[in-house]
């Protein structure tokens, strides 16, 4: 299990804990409320009281059910956008290999993009591969040149725009900016 998601799992026990909680003092003071209607029927209905305990009871059943309800909304969203970002990772990951492909990237060039791309500097990525920072610099200059872009943001543009199905700016507004 991944340290982000323990949390969120301690969470979502600590509320079904206090559900159910919240349902047994439910479950009991329905009871009470339940025993006091049968031994004087006609008599509680009358009692300003027991019509307050009633309510109360239903109040807080009521709550339990609606907790659930939205607890159980709330996960199924969490899971949706999961899922929605797994993809989306897995789409931008297939992007980058076709990109590098095409542009036939070294391995150890398609290695300096990736890192670039994820945001890594060009120290964190020499620390990381084991190099020094020119030879970082060395295959990100490549990398530039066989993309044919001139730097970072426009190498991970490229990648945003595959992603997006087209290009950022509209042509006009490019050119009158270019």
């Amino acid at each position: 299990m991944t340290e982000a998601k323990r949390p969120e799992r301690t969470k979502v026990s600590a509320v079904l804990v206090l559900m159910l909680v919240q349902g047994f003092c439910a479950a009991f003071f329905l009871a009470d409320v339940l025993s006091d209607f049968i031994e004087e029927p006609a008599a509680m209905l009358l009692r300003p009281h027991f019509l307050l305990e009633l309510l109360a009871n239903l109040g807080l059943v009521a709550g339990v059910v609606f907790e659930a309800a939205y607890l159980v909304r709330l996960l199924r969203r969490q899971a949706h956008a999961e899922r929605a970002l797994s993809v989306a990772s897995g789409a931008l990951q297939e992007v980058m290999e076709g990109y590098f492909e095409d542009w036939r990237l070294t391995p150890a060039e398609a290695d300096v993009a990736a890192f670039t791309i994820k945001g890594f500097t060009i120290a964190e990525i020499a620390a990381l591969r084991g190099s020094a920072e020119g030879t970082v610099k060395t295959h990100l200059n490549a990398i530039y040149r066989k993309a044919g872009v001139q730097g970072r943001g426009q190498l991970v543009s490229l990648l945003i725009e595959e992603l997006l199905g087209g290009p950022l700016l509209r042509p006009e507004v490019a050119t009158a900016s270019g």
